[in-house]
């Protein structure tokens, strides 16, 4: 398989993960963690949702000048750990959407860096830390 080129998955100091990726390519990464993880939680499908509507959440979050939008969470999800994205950003860049999924902190790394692998991708780990 061709490399598609690097994506770096982002490590907070909360050990939350972020990664940018193309709308339909972010759409295949959250499939993927949700089978592989066994559960689809109400923030994933609201993603999900997000994601394919983009134009309209891009224009919407712009109104309101927002960065980010936060996917509803159930409060069950919650209790039980089963949160998998935290918050989205929406990116235009010319002709390109660009999605940034802040995953939570429960995600593996390593997980999300096998998947984005078996996409094609090569993957770089960024740690941000306090100087």
């Amino acid at each position: 398989m061709p490399e598609k080129g690097v994506v770096e998955i982002v490590v907070d100091l909360g050990k939350y993960k972020y990664i940018e990726l193309e709308a339909s390519e972010a759409e295949r990464l959250l499939k993927e963690v949700t089978r592989r993880l066994g559960f689809e939680s109400q923030d994933a499908s609201e993603t999900y949702r997000i994601i394919r509507n983009f134009d309209a959440f891009y224009d919407m979050a712009k109104k309101k000048f927002k960065d980010y939008i936060v996917p509803s969470k159930s409060m069950n999800d919650m209790i039980l750990g089963k949160v998998i994205v935290d918050k989205v950003k929406l990116v235009k860049e010319g002709d390109k959407r660009i999605v940034g999924i802040h995953f939570d902190r429960r995600i593996n790394e390593e997980t999300l860096a096998e998947i984005l692998r078996s996409m094609g991708y090569e993957v770089a780990i960024k740690r941000l830390e306090i100087a």
